[in-house]
């Protein structure tokens, strides 16, 4: 008799939301060992996986699924590293909805497999056994990279390149590798000792990394090549450039940028304050702004900081946020309050210059954009104010112009990012690869690892050619 199929996922255990808002611990406990089992018989190992072709990091997904039937998890965790060096990232922030678990063949009737969760399920039992599996490291081949940023484009990158047997060397301008993995993504949704723990791997297969580095000031993409002997350089630098809307107030005191919120919370321990020495003011009315994952972070670490009140302004509507949709309901449990089809016109100040309301007016969706979700079309007349005495403006990142400005013969686009071959990430400059948010502007985890394997493949090739 045919097995009757499952069509539901087994649910991951989360922290109680009245607990969470008042600490930083990850929300999401993991699975254990039977829930995975559980979760991963439920595949069907399909003979022709579409959902490996959704998954940019290219890996072998019903292969590693299989594995954890059988209950060999660390077995299961080697198999996944044989393509991608950030497992437990990856399955934490990974949206797994839009790629791998998109082309499950069980959406059509149910629910996909939960392959994220399986994912980071295998990482953290292998970690918890205190075994690092490793592939095999081919032999030495005396030609030196040198990475650019330890995002997850050059974590991925280095850690290909180290196993085809190049010498790597990674440059962090922070203090600390780990890039927008440890400054951007805060502990509750990425704990900053799994970021350690997959930097720690990727050290063991040979990578050097060097900190407080800033390619562009510190020494140049030309130096690296002509003095210090490299023979190659990718650059995945991200693109943290803050963005704003240009609207009055943007000055005031109590208006911080996204990335400057977070990375004084997550990376200098602000949350931790008088311990560390990095203020950070959380009023009792905070207002966000933008509808993204980076909003969903920076409202619920506010929440966190002690706001009273935790507000997301959007100017669509929930159906068109893009955000993940479990950050969205996390976000909904922890109290935060949604404002929709609002958006901002001015910050208002008091007398000496702190933030105290924001001028709202309100939206109407009108014709889909490029992005073919509809337009906000402001509804004239419709102002009103908020009060607030925080304000967080996350709309968006762009790229900072230092490399570009002192790298000559790097072609750049209209936008400040750097132009790079989508299937070789080549840039313009011979032996200067790029990828990730560089290239492509903000976008995720998984597409920056996606490009650093094409890029890793590329130099290796140019390596061992000098073909350009």
């Amino acid at each position: 008799m045919a097995k009757q199929l499952d069509l539901n996922r087994v649910e991951m255990p989360k922290q109680d939301p009245k607990e969470r808002i008042k600490n930083f611990n990850e929300v999401a406990l993991g699975y254990t060992e039977e829930m995975a089992i559980r979760e991963a018989s439920r595949c069907l190992l399909c003979k022709n996986p579409l959902c490996v072709k959704g998954c940019p990091a290219e890996v072998k997904i019903p292969e590693f699924i299989a594995l954890i039937k059988e209950g060999k998890f660390v077995e299961a965790s080697k198999k996944i590293k044989e393509t991608n060096a950030l497992p437990a990232i990856c399955g934490r922030v990974c949206p797994q909805e839009e790629q791998c678990e998109l082309t499950c063949v069980l959406n059509k009737k149910g629910a996909p497999i939960a392959i994220g969760r399986l994912e980071r399920f295998v990482a953290d039992y292998e970690a918890s056994l205190g075994i690092v599996e490793k592939p095999e490291i081919a032999s030495k081949s005396g030609k030196r990279v040198a990475v650019v940023g330890s995002g997850p484009a050059g974590l991925t990158v280095a850690a290909d390149l180290a196993i085809m047997g190049h010498e790597v060397v990674v440059f962090e301008a922070l203090h600390k590798p780990g890039g927008v993995l440890v400054y951007g993504i805060p502990e509750f949704r990425l704990p900053k000792v799994i970021v350690e723990r997959e930097v720690k791997y990727i050290e063991s297969l040979g990578v050097k990394f060097e900190c407080n580095v800033v390619v562009g000031r510190t020494v140049t993409v030309d130096e690296l090549m002509e003095k210090e002997g490299f023979d190659a350089v990718f650059i995945g630098v991200g693109a943290g450039a803050p963005i704003f809307m240009g609207i009055p107030g943007e000055t005031l005191k109590g208006v911080y940028s996204a990335n400057e919120f977070l990375t004084r919370n997550n990376l200098m321990k602000a949350y931790l304050f008088p311990n560390y020495d990095t203020p950070i003011k959380v009023g009792k009315r905070v207002a966000v702004i933008g509808g993204g994952n980076v909003a969903m972070d920076a409202v619920r670490t506010a929440l966190r900081l002690g706001a009273e009140e935790a507000h997301i302004i959007y100017r669509r509507t929930r159906a068109e946020m893009p955000a993940r949709a479990e950050e969205i309901e996390n976000a909904e449990e922890e109290g935060v309050i949604f404002n929709f089809l609002v958006n901002p016109v001015e910050i208002i100040g008091d007398e000496n210059g702190w933030v105290k309301g924001m001028k709202l007016i309100r939206m109407e969706l009108g014709e889909p954009d490029s992005s073919g979700r509809r337009r906000p079309v402001p509804v004239p007349g419709s102002e009103f104010i908020m009060e607030v005495d925080t304000v967080i403006v996350a709309i968006g990142t762009q790229a900072n112009p230092v490399i570009q400005k002192t790298t000559p013969g790097l072609e750049t686009n209209k936008w400040g990012y750097i132009v790079a071959d989508p299937e070789t990430c080549k840039t313009s400059k011979k032996g200067v690869f790029a990828g990730g948010d560089i290239i492509r502007g903000a976008a995720t985890v998984i597409l920056a690892v996606g490009d650093a394997k094409k890029a890793a493949r590329a130099i290796d090739r140019y390596l061992k050619t000098g073909e350009w």
